[in-house]
C-alpha cells in the first residue's frame, strides 16, 4: 500500500468509524517529524482520541490504547484522552513531542491547543532529560560501540543529546526537529558539523546506512556529552504548578466538545 496524507486520513476516519472514538489530534512521530528520514521510512502516525461520556461511567478498567499495524509501511497508536492527560501532568516527553510535531494530520476542538499553551507549567526538565539521557546511553551502547558501528544510529542518539543540552540551556521542551537543534547547538565552522551534515545527506538521499566504520569526531563528541549531561540532568529542576483541576475541566470540555 502506498502511504500518503490521504490513506492516513482515511485510516484516521475508519477508526472514528470503528471505534466509536472522536480524534482530537493525530500528528507523526519518528523519523518523518524528526527530520532524518530515509526513503523507506515508515509512517509512525500518533493520534488522541475521545470516546462517549457513558464509556467512562463504568466500574471496569478498560483499554485505553487503541493499536493498528496497517501495514509495512504504516503504524497506527493512539491514546485515550484520559490517560493522555494523566501522562501530561507527569511531563510525558512522547506525548509533549507530539504536540509539536510538524506533521499534522488531524485537531478538531481546543484541547490539543489548549495543551500546548499550558506545556511549560506541566514540562519537567529533569523527567525529560532522563528521559533522553536514556535514550541516548542505551543506543549509543548497543549500536555505536566497537570499530564498525550500526551508522543510521548516530541520530538516534544525537537528538536525544542535542535536545538534553537544548534543556539544559532555555530550560524549555526541545525543538522535534534534528535540524533545528543541530543548527542552534553546533557550531557550523567544526568538524562535527561536516561529519554529521554528510551523514545527514546521505541518509536523506536513501544510501544504505548499515555496518560501517565508526565515526570517530561523533563518537568522541557523544561519550563527552553524554557524560557531562549525566552530572547536569541531576541538578534539574522538576515540573511546575499543579494542573490537576484545569485539566479535569479540560477533560470534560473536551467530551461536551465531541458529543454534544
Amino acid at each position: 500500500m502506498s502511504v500518503t496524507r490521504e490513506v492516513i486520513t482515511e485510516q484516521l476516519n475508519r477508526l472514528e468509524r470503528e471505534e466509536e472514538i472522536r480524534i482530537l489530534y493525530a500528528c507523526e512521530s519518528g523519523s518523518r517529524a524528526w527530520g532524518f528520514p530515509s526513503q523507506d521510512s515508515d509512517y509512525d502516525v500518533r493520534f488522541v482520541y475521545i470516546r462517549p461520556a457513558d464509556w467512562y461511567l463504568s466500574i471496569h478498567d478498560r483499554r485505553d490504547v487503541i493499536e493498528r499495524p496497517i501495514s509495512d509501511k504504516l503504524d497506527i497508536c493512539g491514546w485515550d484522552l484520559r490517560k493522555t492527560l494523566n501522562l501530561y501532568r507527569k511531563s510525558n516527553p512522547p506525548l509533549l513531542e507530539w504536540l509539536q510535531s510538524p506533521i499534522r494530520y488531524a485537531e478538531s476542538g481546543g484541547t490539543a491547543q489548549e495543551l500546548r499553551a499550558i506545556s511549560p507549567l506541566a514540562f519537567s526538565p529533569k523527567s525529560c532529560m532522563y528521559h533522553y539521557l536514556s535514550m541516548a546511553r542505551g543506543n549509543f551502547r548497543m549500536y555505536l560501540q566497537g570499530e564498525r558501528v550500526r551508522i543510521k544510529k548516530y541520530f538516534y542518539v544525537l537528538r536525544p543529546v542535542l535536545a538534553c543540552e537544548w534543556i539544559q540551556r532555555h530550560g524549555v521542551m526541545p525543538p522535534m526537529e534534528f535540524d533545528v537543534l543541530a543548527e542552534a547547538l553546533i557550531p557550523r565552522d567544526t568538524e562535527l558539523w561536516r561529519v554529521i551534515q554528510e551523514l545527514l545527506a546521505r541518509k536523506k538521499a536513501g544510501d544504505e546506512l548499515d555496518y560501517e566504520p565508526q565515526l570517530k569526531t561523533i563518537n568522541a563528541f557523544l561519550e563527552e556529552r553524554l557524560s557531562a549531561l549525566e552530572a547536569a540532568s541531576a541538578a534539574q529542576p522538576a515540573a511546575g504548578g499543579k494542573l490537576d483541576d484545569r485539566l479535569d475541566a479540560m477533560f470534560r470540555e473536551a467530551l461536551r466538545e465531541a458529543w454534544l
